[in-house]
């Protein structure tokens, strides 16, 4: 039985003021990167990474924050500056070993759907790998990074 229920909204009250506020910066944050170029620390791949074109086909205009280099996170802008994706990846060699893979945030609002794509290796990361990719898009609208 509730005693005083005026207490318990006060506690429920005060509580709660952390998830909003977690909620509002969540998003703040998110609206930084939503549109290219992303703000600080991200740059452009080409600049972090030599032999890397601006645009690279299935991942779109690429920003990436040289410390998290080679794992990631990369985000990916269509041509028109919106975020398409975020990029991870993971050497294969991690996979084979049962590492733990976690902490793959994604800086925009929303993931739609996920996909994992073997790659055997390019500039930046030569060793073969996988691109979990988190798709901030519906599936429909991919292929705004192929071109």
């Amino acid at each position: 039985m509730i005693r005083n229920p005026l207490a318990v909204l006060g506690i429920l009250a005060i509580t709660a003021v952390p998830v909003l506020a977690a909620d509002t910066s969540t998003t703040v944050a998110a609206s930084r990167v939503e549109n290219a170029p992303p703000g600080a620390p991200y740059e452009k791949v080409s600049l972090a990474i030599k032999g890397l074109p601006d645009f690279i086909p299935t991942m779109g205009m690429v920003y990436v924050d040289p410390k998290t280099l080679p794992g990631g996170p990369y985000l990916g802008y269509s041509r028109q500056g919106k975020l398409i994706d975020t990029v991870y990846m993971i050497p294969v060699k991690d996979f084979d070993a049962h590492q733990k893979i976690a902490e793959m945030a994604a800086p925009a609002s929303r993931v739609d759907h996920v996909g994992i794509y073997y790659n055997p290796g390019h500039a930046g990361m030569a060793e073969p790998h996988y691109h979990i990719v988190l798709w901030h898009v519906p599936k429909s609208q991919e292929s705004l990074v192929e071109k």
